[in-house]
């Protein structure tokens, strides 16, 4: 039996206050950056206010305008990717110990947020040696994660939604991996991956170069599911910056340590400084804001602000 409840959450989408119980603590949970939903305070704020007294603590890695607004509220330990580039280093049993027992956990819902939440419930004791690493690794597509980490984040990208797979995650993460029958189940939703990068490499093959180093790849139309964060990953191997637009979105990508930051190129208020994603009738401004050459674009049919 795990010592909190663990909920789960996007910056997108945030559990509702009043189905959490008693004390609570967020993990790796951003800030809702201006495209998510109405924002910080659409999105956020009132889950903050919601909570009120019983938000115990707020711990989050993502570059965000806001944070500045609780630089005096030590529930709130914020940082921005560039001091953590994932969220379990955080996580420290000094501040296990200041904050006390949480009754329920927020947690995102990758490999990071429930290393983190596992971490927490651990009293900030790695899972396994080299957890935190791994998910550094893994959160900055940086060095190379263990097989563990691996085998746990295949099975997270081939069912991004399945809060049952993630609470035995959270549950096999908390106990030390002891349990080897628990791997059974995880292994085989990472084995659900395979069709789907099989896919994604079909749609990196529609990659289409502009200058200036964007490559940029439309799957609007002609693709079963595909893996977007690989795709990204593919576009960054012919360019710097790599962009995908799909029915509803445009993400663009950049390396952690590509110097890249969209958030001030775009004028957004939060999010990870070289992964965004925009409305796709924010296109033109997009394309205009990393200097495509007019002409390249025009050729493949995108038009510029």
């Amino acid at each position: 039996m795990l010592p909190s409840e663990v909920a789960f959450g996007t910056p997108r989408k945030l559990p509702k206050p009043r189905t959490l119980e008693g004390r609570v603590g967020v993990v790796d949970v951003a800030f809702a950056g201006i495209g998510s939903g109405g924002g910080f305070d659409k999105v956020t704020l009132p889950f903050i206010d919601g909570l009120g007294e019983r938000l115990a603590v707020w711990v989050d890695h993502h570059d965000h305008d806001d944070h500045a607004r609780f630089a005096d509220d030590d529930r709130f330990v914020l940082a921005t990717k560039a001091e953590h580039g994932a969220c379990p280093e955080m996580v420290t049993p000094a501040l296990v110990e200041r904050i006390g027992h949480l009754d329920t956990i927020v947690c995102h819902t990758d490999f990071d947020g429930l290393a983190t939440a596992a971490k927490w419930m651990r009293s900030g004791e790695e899972p396994y040696a080299g957890c935190d690493d791994d998910a550094r690794c893994i959160d900055t597509r940086i060095g190379k994660p263990s097989e563990t980490a691996k085998r746990i984040d295949r099975a997270l990208r081939a069912r991004p939604r399945d809060q049952g797979l993630m609470g035995l995650i959270v549950r096999h993460l908390y106990d030390g991996l002891r349990d080897t029958e628990l791997w059974r189940p995880i292994d085989e939703a990472g084995a659900e991956l395979i069709p789907i990068e099989k896919e994604t490499r079909r749609a990196a093959q529609a990659y289409r170069r502009l200058d200036p180093d964007v490559a940029i790849v439309d799957i609007t139309d002609g693709y079963a599911r595909i893996d977007k964060t690989m795709l990204l990953l593919l576009g960054q191997e012919r360019e710097r910056i790599s962009v995908v637009v799909d029915r509803d979105n445009v993400a663009m990508a950049a390396a952690f340590d590509s110097g890249v930051n969209f958030l001030k190129l775009l004028g957004l208020a939060g999010g990870m400084p070289t992964r965004v994603s925009v409305p796709r009738k924010h296109l033109p401004r997009v394309l205009s804001a990393l200097k495509v050459d007019r002409s390249d674009a025009e050729l493949l049919g995108y038009e510029l602000v």
